[in-house]
């Protein structure tokens, strides 16, 4: 852990690359942390719920990305978390991803319902790997709708992890697991000698294509 500094788009940058993330406590400076055990998701061996699939196949959601970045994080923030007062996504911390959205390496992933922005999550992409931040739902599913999109273009774009950070129940069902701190570190290693996927992003599949896709490999 690191405490101090900005959360400029080049430090988070720096961070990430080192595999550490920023995570604002009120009234501290901002800290930054790289848990072990590490929470991730290869793409290709994510699990997709019966439930979920059901939920895919009847239409109601539509996922897109980087078409609402700075919405999504204002949900994100506000969206209520168990045991949680307040966010630790403050505005100096939307600024700085709002800069790193407009470089192109900070994404979100929406889901839509009658042109209503009804859930999503936003996050990181260097090399091949993602760095999931926060995820937000205002309708059933949407948010994990959002996310099996996600997943199932990553497996097409070859990417390598998910970072999940830290242990959360939701994520664990999607077949996230631990790994420790130094494996994950050799994985990002390995990820960053890739290229960028550069923003904004535009999915070649979609939520029920992207679905089949983590079913049928």
């Amino acid at each position: 852990m690191a405490v101090g500094g900005e959360a400029s788009p080049e430090r988070l940058l720096a961070g990430y690359r080192r595999g550490i993330f920023p995570w604002p406590h009120e009234g501290l400076p901002l800290l930054w942390f790289s848990p072990d055990p590490r929470f991730v998701l290869p793409p290709r061996e994510a699990h997709v719920p019966h439930s979920l699939r059901k939920r895919v196949r009847r239409g109601e959601i539509e996922v897109r990305a980087d078409t609402a970045f700075e919405r999504v994080m204002q949900a994100c923030s506000a969206a209520p978390r168990p045991g949680q007062n307040g966010t630790w996504i403050t505005e100096e911390l939307i600024a700085g991803y709002t800069a790193l959205h407009a470089a192109g390496v900070a994404h979100s992933i929406e889901a839509w319902s009658n042109g209503e922005l009804v859930g999503g999550l936003y996050g990181v992409s260097l090399g091949r790997m993602f760095f999931g931040e926060s995820m937000f739902a205002r309708a059933p599913d949407a948010s994990k709708v959002a996310f099996a999109t996600l997943l199932g273009n990553l497996v097409a774009w070859d990417f390598a992890l998910v970072d999940c950070q830290v242990y959360t129940e939701h994520l664990e069902r999607f077949g996230a697991v631990e790994w420790p701190r130094r494996e994950f570190l050799g994985a990002l290693k390995v990820a960053l000698d890739a290229p960028t996927r550069l923003g904004p992003w535009r999915f070649d599949l979609e939520p029920a294509q992207a679905i089949e896709r983590l079913i049928s490999r």
